[in-house]
C-alpha cells in the first residue's frame, strides 16, 4: 500500500544506519514490527502477578489425553 508520511529524516537515517538496512522501506517495516512486538510483550508483562498459579496443575498428566 503506497502511503505518504512526513517522517523525521534524521530518525529514519539513524535507524537505517544502525539497522544496516538497504532501503527506507525495509527500515520502516522492521521498526513497525519491533514496535508491535514490544507492545504485545508489554501486555503479557502487565499480567505478571495477576494470574493465580495452580500448584496442583500437572502438565505431564495433560499430555496423555
Amino acid at each position: 500500500m503506497a502511503t505518504n508520511l512526513a517522517i523525521n529524516d534524521q530518525l529514519l537515517n539513524t535507524a537505517l544506519e544502525i539497522g544496516g538496512f538497504r532501503s527506507k522501506k525495509d527500515t520502516v517495516n522492521v521498526a513497525l514490527e519491533e514496535f508491535i512486538q514490544r507492545r504485545k510483550a508489554e501486555e503479557v508483562i502487565s499480567l505478571f502477578g495477576k494470574i493465580e498459579f495452580d500448584h496442583e496443575y500437572d502438565y505431564k498428566k495433560m499430555r496423555n489425553r
